[in-house]
């Protein structure tokens, strides 16, 4: 979850700056960095897990209550338009079929509470599907979350790649790397950038060819697009592959308001262990 919350507000300060050939050795953390609505969303998928106390049969109702009452006490956050409308327009449960790439920034608390394979993606779907239930979006959320699953248990990078790729053919493209993307990658007319399609994998990449957390974070930063989102999504996979840097945690924490801190501790409390390596 750390991961998320760290790759989200790294990337904040650069979201929707297209192409400006930042590279990699960017300053992590400034006073311009924020906690975005994708770290908001992350702490509302903790909540609802910690909420059902083992038993999921009522996580969709749980999902979108934390989900409103997270988004209702920090409205400012920069919710996306169609998303704004479902959790501050009334109560509607119905979700809104979408394949944005919300669906991957939020889902990285399910990888740390499933106890099988089939388990999380049972979990990813049905926490996605309160509103990304568009086949792409649910296809994003669950690639996203079950690599963040396999590097808490131990699996190794290539067997990650393997995984994905079942989701993202691309990841075994040659011509697919982060070097590849930087100054390439971004705005385009369409929208891609912001769907499931058009970033997870990308930041899936990013984690792929990282050598440390850090480096994962940067490799995400550094290609642009939705730096916020991206960063969020390679950042909660390489947190469970590397773990955290002591100092790097508390300084993201810092950025965070009280009752998220409570969150984040809370959800300590009942995440599984990550394999050593």
């Amino acid at each position: 979850m750390i991961g998320a919350i760290i790759g989200d507000i790294v990337g904040s300060r650069f979201e929707f700056i297209e192409h400006d050939d930042r590279g990699k050795n960017f300053k992590f953390f400034t006073g311009a960095c924020r906690a975005t609505d994708d770290t908001f969303m992350t702490a509302a998928v903790a909540q609802a897990l910690l909420l059902c106390r083992g038993d999921y049969s009522a996580l969709a109702e749980k999902t979108i209550d934390c989900m409103r009452a997270v988004a209702r006490a920090h409205p400012h956050t920069g919710w996306g338009e169609k998303f704004y409308h479902w959790l501050f327009d009334g109560n509607s449960t119905q979700p809104i079929n979408s394949y944005g790439n919300g669906a991957g920034m939020r889902i990285s608390p399910v990888g740390w509470v499933a106890d099988s394979e089939a388990q999380l993606k049972s979990l990813s779907n049905v926490v996605t599907g309160v509103t990304h239930n568009h086949p792409e979006g649910l296809k994003g959320g669950e690639a996203v979350a079950l690599c963040v699953y396999l590097a808490r248990i131990g699996a190794d990078k290539a067997t990650i790649r393997r995984c994905a790729a079942e989701y993202y053919p691309i990841l075994n493209e040659k011509s697919f790397t982060i070097s590849n993307l930087q100054g390439a990658y971004g705005y385009d007319e369409r929208g891609d950038w912001v769907t499931c399609q058009g970033s997870v994998p990308h930041a899936i990449l990013a984690f792929l060819e990282s050598d440390g957390f850090e480096d994962a974070v940067r490799n995400a930063v550094s290609i642009g697009g939705d730096s916020d989102t991206i960063g969020a999504m390679a950042g909660s996979i390489a947190e469970a592959y590397y773990g955290v840097p002591t100092e790097l945690e508390e300084q993201a924490l810092a950025y965070l308001t009280d009752d998220l801190k409570g969150i984040y501790y809370a959800f300590a409390l009942i995440r599984k262990p990550r394999a050593e390596r």
